[in-house]
């Protein structure tokens, strides 16, 4: 880290005094100031009120302009929203000031795990089966473009984690984020960060600019952080011209609801494309979509695996479950206790695992008896 780096990181964590105990807290995921004298924690899943407090609005104030000019942005009346990253740590900050907060600055900062979770991990915390990291394992093998789709701290940047770690060694993928998050540790890796128009003349790169420069990178695998805006015609094009294994999360709660608001973003491109002929490439594009959900226990648990099979009759999305969410049962730690399980529908691409001897049989697929 640079000198200015060094003096920069100094003063956040000077002026992020009142929180840093939580910040260093492993068990603390992301600390929420809804003003300078109610900060909230996650831990575990669970949010919780903290005695922690700023001295007065002028201080978390303070604190919030220390950050944007460490990393060359503004937030003042004019700009009252900050996206950005903390220099030392890289986890992520949004900050809003009144009077669009209207109980005063508010702030989020939502911390990365420095440890990299594994299928075996996922597991071993009961957060899918055996058999459902397998799945996702051959499709990886195989190439199948996969949607992660999940609403807000569900575990989708997460799971693309696992998901990339078991991409086959020999190829060359590029990761494309607006804020790094991703934990990718392969042989030959290109990562991409989106950078915001800056007060100092510095242009926006998006991500859709970085999609069109990674198509012209000779990528095999492109992995898109998080898909929301009209990137996503970019992203759907890649999976369609021949850049198999591609990767990428949105904001959904269903698999169906998951292609519906891919659809929805890639309206929104400049290219000229029908509504039917953008369904078209959707269904073309997309393998599987991977559902994750967090439970009122605060679990964060893989709900289901579809797969996309063109469209039904009515003209709907295709979308076939090849695992879901079984019987969930409260434990009396408060717990629950359920994983995703088999729905008896055999994937599209059952021949291929067959083909490539892979020893993950038709039985796999058949749906267990209810207890």
């Amino acid at each position: 880290m640079s000198q200015s780096g060094n003096v920069f990181s100094d003063a956040i964590r000077s002026f992020l005094s009142p929180i840093q105990n939580l910040l260093d807290d492993p068990k603390v995921t992301e600390v929420m100031i809804n003003s300078f004298d109610e900060i909230w924690v996650e831990i575990a899943g669970h949010v919780k009120k903290t005695d922690a407090k700023f001295k007065d609005e002028d201080s978390l104030r303070a604190a919030v302009n220390n950050i944007a000019q460490s990393v060359g942005r503004v937030i003042n009346d004019a700009e009252p929203r900050l996206d950005a990253r903390l220099p030392s740590t890289g986890y992520r900050i949004h900050a809003v000031l009144p009077p669009c907060a209207r109980k005063g600055t508010t702030v989020a900062i939502r911390k990365f795990s420095s440890t990299q979770m594994t299928f075996k991990d996922y597991v071993k915390i009961g957060a899918l089966s055996v058999d459902c990291a397998q799945f996702l394992d051959i499709s990886m093998k195989l190439g199948k473009n996969i949607l992660v789709s999940g609403g807000t701290g569900s575990g989708k940047t997460t799971l693309l984690g696992v998901l990339c770690d078991r991409i086959p060694e020999g190829q060359r993928i590029i990761v494309i984020e607006d804020s790094s998050e991703l934990k990718v540790d392969y042989s030959h890796v290109v990562f991409f960060e989106t950078r915001m128009k800056s007060e100092n003349g510095l242009k926006e790169v998006s991500i859709q600019d970085l999609l069109k420069s990674s198509l012209r990178l000779r990528p095999d695998r492109i992995i898109v952080g998080e898909v929301r805006g009209s990137e996503a015609m970019e992203l759907i094009q890649a999976m369609n011209t021949g850049h198999k294994g591609c990767l990428g999360t949105v904001h959904a709660n269903t698999s169906f609801d998951a292609l519906t608001r891919l659809e929805a973003l890639a309206q929104g491109s400049e290219a000229k494309v029908s509504e039917r002929a953008l369904r078209q490439q959707i269904a073309s594009a997309i393998d599987l979509v991977v559902q994750v959900s967090r439970y009122s226990d605060g679990s964060r648990r893989l709900a289901e695996i579809s797969e996309v099979r063109g469209f039904t009759n009515d003209g709907s999305y295709d979308v076939r479950q090849i695992y879901a969410m079984g019987r969930m049962l409260r434990k009396p730690d408060g717990k629950l206790s359920g994983l995703a399980e088999p729905t008896g529908e055999l994937p599209g691409f059952m021949t291929e695992i067959e083909d490539n001897q892979i020893p993950f049989p038709r039985t796999k697929f058949q749906k267990t008896d209810a207890a």
